[in-house]
């Protein structure tokens, strides 16, 4: 298992993504140590049970189990990326020729009545939309930002004004920055699927980071990360991932709307744009991915698409029963005489 980590580091795969694939390892080989389970020989029931033990954990949500997604245990998405090294540790036992089948799988084909087919993995995937504020719980978040020193919210701004990922946000750098232009550069490596792009940002989220700039040189003059910490620990040092994510946390408390995390406002900024008209393509530009299968959540989310449809089927059904009500006048007005 150390050797399968060792080259996906050696292959330049993000510290992060090594970690949540050492962590998400070392719990199936902990399960296969407590249960006497030689993980190089397991099976498709191994792993069933691994599954089970999953859905099974003590959650805040509540104690009993109604469906995979609900209850005690972890929420699907997360038994997905669980699962996930566990399948990539047994696709290299197999490349190595240790084993001869991966017990997780990819799903198969399974054939309908009606023709065609679909995916079946093994554990079913629930495909739900992002969790946006309403118009309310915004305004509610804003005021209590109000609060707040300037760096938080000029990066609350940024956060939703440029759609920044918060490894995007936390690693901007000075040189970064065209304030002539108002744009930003997201450099690659701090992105996602490693895609350089450049973002505007409006005009108020401009001066508040000249406000910004102002403070932090007070701060340090020295060109380089953006984001200062000014605790007196560490003060002048680049801010860190988590110190944003409690500056956010604590907001959200604060708001009384804890759903809020530092990725919401990027849900919120792309799916605003949907709701504006933005053509798919450029919204996959602005945010960043490499496919517009991503960005059709947003589309999905805004609910545009539907939107225009029940509008326009609407009008067509108003002028059609408008149009029976003419011809009914008119043949009242026949049979009378008039």
């Amino acid at each position: 298992a150390a050797e399968w980590l060792r080259i996906w580091t050696d292959l330049g795969r993000a510290p992060r993504t090594i970690d949540a694939y050492a962590c998400g390892l070392a719990e199936y080989l902990t399960m296969c140590d407590r249960e006497g389970i030689d993980p190089v020989t397991a099976n498709r029931a191994h792993v069933a049970g691994y599954v089970r033990e999953l859905t099974s954990r003590p959650s805040r949500r509540g104690a009993n189990v109604v469906s995979i997604d609900s209850g005690s245990g972890l929420a699907n998405a997360t038994i997905q990326q669980r699962l996930v090294p566990v399948r990539l540790y047994y696709d290299y036992l197999m490349e190595e020729g240790i084993r001869d089948s991966n017990p997780v799988g990819r799903g198969r084909y399974t054939p309908e009545r009606r023709g065609g087919g679909h995916q079946r993995g093994l554990v079913p995937r629930l495909t739900k939309l992002p969790w946006i504020p309403t118009e309310q719980q915004w305004r509610d978040i804003l005021a209590v930002a109000a609060g707040e020193c300037v760096r938080n919210r000029v990066m609350l701004a940024l956060a939703y004004d440029a759609a920044l990922r918060r490894e995007e946000l936390c690693s901007l750098r000075t040189d970064d920055l065209d304030p002539g232009h108002r744009m930003l550069r997201i450099r690659a490596e701090t992105t996602k699927n490693r895609l350089e792009r450049i973002v505007p940002y409006s005009a108020p989220t401009g001066a508040l980071l000249s406000s910004y700039l102002t403070h932090r040189a007070g701060i340090s003059r020295a060109r380089g990360p953006l984001f200062l910490s000014e605790s007196r620990r560490n003060h002048a040092e680049p801010l860190t991932l988590w110190t944003w994510s409690k500056v956010v946390r604590k907001i959200a408390l604060a708001a009384g709307i804890p759903r809020f995390s530092t990725h919401t406002t990027r849900h919120l900024c792309l799916t605003d744009l949907a709701r504006m008209g933005w053509e798919l393509h450029a919204i996959a530009t602005f945010a960043g991915h490499r496919t517009t299968d991503a960005t059709l959540t947003y589309i999905h989310l805004s609910g545009r698409d539907l939107a225009d449809k029940l509008n326009k089927g609407m009008g067509q059904i108003h002028a059609w029963r408008v149009e029976m009500l003419a011809r009914l006048d008119r043949s009242a007005t026949e049979a009378a005489g008039w």
